[in-house]
C-alpha cells in the first residue's frame, strides 16, 4: 500500500559485521556509505538490514522511532510494511492451494459469494498477479471517505463493486489492492480463520518471527515506531488509517530481523513447495509474479516490492542465486527508498553503484533544453513529458508528480528523487527523436510524439492512499 530530510544515526544498534568469502570490507564500508548519504540528503529515518547467505553485513537504525520522545530506531523496532504484506498473503494462498483447499485456477467466486456478475471467471491467478481488471479500491473518490473507519473486507471492495472492469480479465496488468483486499477474504472463507490467525498460525509461529502480524490501531504494541510525513509546514504526524482497510492487501508490521528469516524461508524452500515458490516467483505480465516483483539484472534474478502506507515507507528485496536479502523500513511515508536498496544490493555482491545524489550535474543552455523539451510516449501508451522551468528542466510521468531532472552530460539526464537516467537519442541531423529510459534494471525506448506538454499539475503528497 504508499515523500523526506535530517537525523542523527542511533547509537549502539548496530550488529558485528562478519568478513569473508566476496564482500570485502571496502564493500563493508561502502554499505554504511550508502546510508549515511541517505540519511544527509533525504533524511532516511528507520532501519536497515543487509545479509548475503548466513552472513549479516549490515543491521542499524536510523533517525528516530518517536520524535516526541526522541527515541532511536533499532534493529528491534516494529514498522509496518504497506504492499509488502501482498507477499504473505500470496503464500497463504499457495499454502491452501497444497493442503487441496483450492486452486489458483478456480474462480474467486467458487468460494466468495455476492460478487459482481462480471467478476463471474476472474480467477485467483488473476488477482494474485495483478491481472483481473478490478480497479483498485484506493483510487476511488470515495476511498478517503472510508480510510478511518472500521471495514470488512467485502465493504472495502464495495468501493468499486458497481464499476466496469478496467480491461478483459488476464489480458493486462494493472495493480489492484482490490484484489488483495479479496484474496484476504478468500483466505479467511477457505481456512475458517481470521486472516490474522491464519498468518500466525502457519506463517509467523513456525517460522519464528515473534515481531510480526496484524497492525491492529487498538494493540499496545512494543517497540512499534510512530510514522510521519514531511509537507510545506514540516514534519507531522501521519494521517490516521483504520487498519482492517488494507487488511491482505497491506495490513502487516514487522521488523528487519523477521524479514530476514521470512526470506530464508520461503526463498530455501522451508515454507513452499518447489512448484508454489516458483509459480510465486515467476514473472507474469509486467514482471509481477505472486506478491513480487520479479526481474532479471545484472545476471541474477531479484524479487521484491516495495509498500507505502500513511506514515512509512518499504522495500524488501531478495536476489535468489546470490542469497543477498537487502531490508529497509522507513517511518516517513513517500521516502525514495528504490536507490539504496538497488545500491545495497549491488555493493553486497562486489558490484560498483552510483546513487542519484552521488551524480554530478552539469547546466545545459537555454537552447539545448528546448530541443529537448517535449513529449515522450511510453510501451504502454502513458505520456513522459521533459518541460523546461526556473531555468532548469522537470520531467513527468502521466498520473505522476513532476520531478526536477538534471544533465550529466549533454545526452544524459538524470533524476535524483529515484533511480531512473534518460539517455537522449538522436537522428542524423542532431535532433532528439527518443529517449531511452533506464531504470530498475531495464531499458526503454520512448519515441517523441508532435504534441504539446500539458501544464504540470502535482497530486497531493501529503497523505498518500496505500499501495
Amino acid at each position: 500500500m504508499s515523500q523526506h530530510r535530517k537525523w542523527m544515526l542511533s547509537a549502539g544498534v548496530a550488529t558485528a559485521l562478519l568478513f569473508g568469502g566476496a564482500v570485502q570490507a571496502q564493500d563493508l564500508k561502502r554499505l554504511e556509505a550508502l546510508v549515511d548519504t541517505a540519511v544527509a540528503n533525504d533524511h532516511f529515518s528507520g532501519t536497515v538490514l543487509v545479509a548475503k547467505g548466513d552472513r549479516v553485513l549490515l543491521d542499524k537504525g536510523y533517525g528516530s522511532a518517536n520524535l516526541e520522545w526522541n527515541i532511536p530506531n533499532a534493529p528491534s523496532t516494529k514498522f509496518r510494511l504497506g504492499s509488502v504484506t501482498k507477499q504473505f498473503t500470496a503464500a497463504s494462498v499457495l499454502l491452501l492451494q497444497e493442503r487441496g483447499k483450492l486452486s489458483v485456477t478456480d474462480p474467486v467466486s467458487k468460494y466468495l459469494s455476492g460478487l459482481p456478475a462480471a467478476w463471474s471467471k476472474i480467477t485467483i491467478f488473476q488477482l494474485l498477479n495483478h491481472t483481473s481488471g478490478i480497479p483498485n479500491f484506493t483510487a476511488a473518490k470515495e476511498y478517503e471517505s472510508i480510510e478511518p473507519f472500521s471495514k470488512k473486507p467485502m465493504e472495502v471492495v464495495a468501493l468499486v463493486k458497481d464499476m466496469p472492469l478496467e480491461f478483459e480479465s488476464g489480458s493486462r496488468f494493472n495493480y489492484s489492492n482490490t484484489g488483495y483486499v479479496l484474496l484476504g477474504a478468500l483466505i479467511e472463507k477457505v481456512s475458517g480463520e481470521s486472516y490474522d490467525a491464519f498468518l500466525r498460525k502457519n506463517i509467523f509461529d513456525p517460522l519464528g518471527m515473534k515481531d510480526s502480524g496484524y497492525d491492529w490501531n487498538a494493540t499496545v504494541l512494543p517497540n512499534r515506531a510512530a510514522g510521519y510525513s514531511r509537507g510545506k509546514n514540516g514534519v507531522t504526524n501521519a494521517s490516521y488509517i483504520n487498519m482492517s482497510v488494507p487488511q491482505g492487501a497491506g495490513a502487516l508490521y514487522s521488523t528487519t530481523g523477521d524479514l530476514l528469516r521470512w526470506q530464508r524461508a520461503l526463498y530455501e524452500g522451508k515454507l513452499l513447495s518447489p512448484a508454489s515458490l516458483e509459480a510465486m516467483t515467476t514473472p507474469y505480465q509486467s514482471g509481477y509474479g505472486f506478491g513480487l516483483g520479479i526481474q532479471q539484472k545484472d545476471g541474477g534474478k531479484e524479487v521484491g516490492h516495495g509498500g507505502g502506507i500513511p506514515g512509512f515507507a518499504t522495500e524488501v528485496h531478495y536476489r535468489m542465486g546470490d542469497k543477498i536479502s537487502v531490508i529497509v523500513l522507513s517511518n516517513f511515508q513517500g521516502s525514495q527508498l528504490e536507490a539504496l536498496t538497488a545500491g545495497l544490493t549491488a555493493t553486497a555482491r562486489g558490484a560498483a553503484y552510483v546513487l542519484p545524489s552521488e551524480r554530478k550535474d552539469i547546466a545545459l543552455s537555454a537552447e539545448q533544453m528546448a530541443a529537448i523539451a517535449g513529449t515522450y510516449t511510453m510501451p504502454d501508451g502513458r505520456r513522459l513529458w521533459l518541460r523546461t522551468a526556473n531555468g532548469g528542466m522537470t520531467t513527468q510521468l502521466q498520473g505522476q508528480d513532476p520531478l526536477p531532472i538534471y544533465a550529466e552530460s549533454a545526452d544524459k539526464l538524470f533524476l535524483r528523487k529515484i533511480d531512473a537516467q534518460l539517455e537522449l537519442n538522436r537522428d542524423a541531423a542532431g535532433k532528439v527523436e527518443a529517449v531511452t529510459l533506464m531504470q530498475g534494471g531495464r531499458n526503454m525506448r520512448l519515441p517523441r510524439v508532435a504534441e504539446a506538454a500539458p501544464a504540470e499539475t502535482t497530486a497531493d503528497a501529503s497523505a498518500p492512499a496505500p499501495h
